[in-house]
């Protein structure tokens, strides 16, 4: 209670920031009282082409200071006092995706450096009514500026390389460690192909066509050493999950931060789904889906196919897309989840459990059907979904259809379902498996051996 009582004094911040708001329509004021002087002495003609400038420069000043106040007001409430819900909102600011304490002093330090640039501009472009003694301490306290936000930059440099690196190590491929952990796995869906080509992002996914350059392909699973390697090996992952490994995650701040804590097997993104590959699916939904304002909504999503038609790919791209609206995601497969509850329960922690994953918005189960559940671990399954129900979003990839949900969870399918489905877009798609057509292209071509 102590701590929660102390966490509770951040909102004796929130009047300060309040009256930011205030000292910014004092700018605001000031603005238009600049703005009209200006006009009055220009129309009378008594304005010379440097008081002009000089009244210009004011305005940008007080401009700069404004949006110093702005920075300062929403991205330190947000860091320091409270979320603010503007996820999916069209006029969201793109740094307060990954605003934090450091961020902001970066952020606010430039600003500074930027607004004595035009005070000191101010001063050379009336030097002659400027001692030299105010242009001498004027470019000192400027060069002062600099220096310390540069400094500020330097020691921030780590930070924020941490943040915005966390993605790369865990997500460009396979360790190179020859005595690094081995587990084979088996490609989610759909696979890139492996010659390099031009992606066209076109279709509802993307505001006007756009040609990207040739890249590396995205490997259709990144091996699991990408998911386990900050625990050393795979058994030490497996076993920490099982015991439900919900305060294990670190959470480390921005979108980098969020998209490593979730735990994706590869990075995926909805601008890199190959649209032509399935015989049919609801573009339109999709999206509708790729604003994420589903998560706000606490609403699912469940992707249905036959294996290889891209669920997995799309329930990442939608996590990824979360995680950039500011959300928390948990990936994992169906089969690691109920490992996760089941270790929980022999903990004696299964409420406690259910209660932490609450802090994350969207939870993803891959890979529902493949293997059948006994009625113990379906109804722990259960209890995730109903815990869930109309309190916070799941994504959930299957390859059978909901009324076929008997054969894998039993009695527990049809309340299952029901509380699933009833706030859902569920999403079908059909075709054949784009990893066989790439077998089966690279047979005809001779570029590929058959498979053992």
């Amino acid at each position: 209670m102590l701590g929660y009582a102390l966490f509770a004094t951040r909102w004796l911040q929130a009047p300060l920031y309040f009256g930011l708001v205030a000292a910014q329509g004092v700018y605001v004021y000031k603005f238009f009282n600049e703005l009209w002087t200006l006009i009055v002495k220009c129309v009378g003609g008594s304005a010379s082409e440097t008081y002009v400038m000089l009244a210009v420069l004011k305005l940008v000043d007080v401009v700069m200071i404004a949006n110093l106040l702005i920075m300062t007001i929403v991205g330190g409430y947000e860091t320091f006092v409270s979320r603010i819900g503007l996820q999916g909102h069209r006029d969201q600011p793109e740094w307060l995706s990954h605003v934090n304490s450091n961020v902001l002093k970066v952020k606010l330090a430039t600003a500074i450096v930027g607004i004595s640039s035009v005070h000191l501009l101010q001063m050379f472009v009336d030097v002659h009514h400027t001692s030299r003694h105010s242009l001498l301490w004027g470019t000192v306290i400027h060069m002062a500026f600099i220096a310390s936000a540069v400094l500020l930059a330097y020691m921030s440099g780590p930070m924020l390389r941490g943040e915005s690196g966390h993605g790369h190590g865990a997500h460009d491929g396979p360790s190179k460690d020859p005595d690094g952990p081995k587990r084979p796995t088996e490609p989610t869906e759909p696979q890139q192909p492996t010659e390099p080509k031009e992606y066209r992002v076109v279709g509802p996914l993307a505001p006007a066509p756009v040609l990207l350059p040739a890249r590396l392909p995205i490997p259709a699973q990144a091996t699991s050493y990408e998911k386990y390697e900050k625990y050393g090996n795979f058994e030490d992952f497996e076993t920490r999950f099982a015991r439900g490994g919900t305060r294990l995650v670190q959470y480390e701040g921005g979108v980098e931060g969020r998209v490593r804590a979730a735990g994706f097997p590869g990075r995926k993104l909805l601008e890199e789904f190959d649209e032509e590959h399935p015989r049919s699916f609801d573009r339109q939904a999709l999206a509708r889906l790729a604003t994420a304002d589903f998560v706000a909504a606490g609403r699912n999503v469940v992707f249905v196919g036959p294996p290889g038609t891209g669920k997995t790919h799309l329930a990442i791209g939608l996590g990824v897309r979360a995680c950039q609206a500011g959300h928390r995601v948990l990936f994992a497969t169906a089969e690691e989840w109920a490992a996760r509850l089941a270790g929980a329960r022999a903990a004696g922690r299964l409420a406690e459990e259910l209660a932490a994953l609450d802090a994350c918005p969207l939870l993803i189960v891959d890979e529902v059907g493949y293997l059948p559940f006994d009625s113990d671990t379906a109804r722990l399954l259960f209890q995730l979904v109903a815990r869930r129900y109309e309190r916070a979003s799941l994504i959930v990839t299957s390859d059978r259809p909901l009324d076929r949900w008997d054969e894998i969870f039993g009695t527990a399918a049809p309340a299952m379902v029901d509380r699933l489905a009833h706030h859902a877009e569920i999403v079908r798609l059909e075709g054949d498996s784009y990893r066989l057509r790439r077998v089966t292209s690279g047979r005809c071509s001779g570029s590929a051996a058959p498979p053992q």
